[in-house]
């Protein structure tokens, strides 16, 4: 028999002052029975800083041919293609045809040397960003995870404060390319 996802819900208040963008969203989302809580906070923790009207969670671990975010415009064409972890390099390079711009965001302790492996490869794609979210981070941003959550992001001069209740984050994103 086949594990089921386990639904989170969380209410998030962004406050993105390198964007200007000021919003408050009610995000269900659904947790692989393989996913670990790093990614899930990861997935949401990308949502923020990349959040727009059309950006939206895929079903990325049940389905092989989308990301894990994406947006796409009203005639269906994805303007923002977001992976997590470490993808491999054909994946990504496929995603930057088919994509306006494509987001690949590692979070893993060994992510340093995946990004060593493929970054000749990977240096050529125009719309490619590759982002670090260093993985203590990511183990402390798991730490803020429950099934219903009040979170509140605010971004200002790059710098990243996530917070639930008492208990912030303070972390920033290292732009590899």
């Amino acid at each position: 028999m086949a594990l089921n996802a386990t639904i989170y819900k969380a209410d998030l208040q962004i406050s993105d002052m390198d964007r200007h963008y000021y919003q408050a969203h009610s995000l269900v989302l659904a947790r692989h029975p393989s996913e670990t809580l790093e990614r899930l906070m990861a997935r949401l923790l990308v949502f923020s800083c990349f959040a727009s009207e059309e950006l939206e969670f895929t079903r990325d671990l049940s389905e092989a041919d989308v990301p894990a975010l994406w947006a796409r415009d009203l005639t269906g064409q994805i303007t923002l293609w977001i992976e997590m972890g470490q993808p491999d390099e054909r994946r990504i390079l496929k995603a930057c045809g088919r994509a306006d711009q494509v987001l690949v965001v590692c979070y893993h302790a060994n992510s340093p040397l995946w990004w060593k492996q493929n970054k000749s490869k990977l240096t050529r794609a125009k719309n490619l960003q590759v982002w670090y979210l260093p993985a203590e981070f990511a183990a402390r941003l798991a730490g803020l995870a429950e099934r219903n959550m009040q979170l509140q992001c605010m971004i200002q001069d790059q710098q990243i404060w996530f917070s639930s209740g008492e208990e912030s984050v303070q972390l920033e994103l290292e732009r590899w390319k």
